[in-house]
């Protein structure tokens, strides 16, 4: 399975794509929408596109149909695995962390 790691510099933008799209499908401009209200930060379009293009490569997201001139896209099931293992695993460093300075 592909892991966001192998997506180097742009496996942050690459989750939160695949977080925004988990939801349902969306095309870029939806997308940058969502991430910056899940973040509070828009992301450009470079960085958008250029983690898209990466995502789509690994078979991690798929372009649907065009609607009118927008690209939507779609999490693949691969895609859905590769963010599931990727929110477990940044939970148990989150959830180490917190214990870690608990105990500081």
């Amino acid at each position: 399975m592909t892991g966001l790691w192998q997506l180097g510099r742009f496996s942050e933008p690459a989750l939160l794509i695949l977080i925004s799209l988990a939801e349902s499908a969306k095309h870029g401009y939806a997308m940058q929408e969502d991430i910056a209200a899940l973040t509070g930060e828009r992301p450009g379009p470079g960085t958008l596109y250029g983690a898209i293009r990466r995502l789509e490569e690994h078979r991690l997201i798929e372009q649907l149909p065009d609607e009118d001139r927008r690209k939507p896209y779609r999490l693949t099931d691969l895609g859905a695995q590769a963010l599931q293992a990727e929110l477990l695993r940044i939970r148990t460093m989150a959830s180490t962390g917190l214990r870690r300075l608990a105990t500081a």
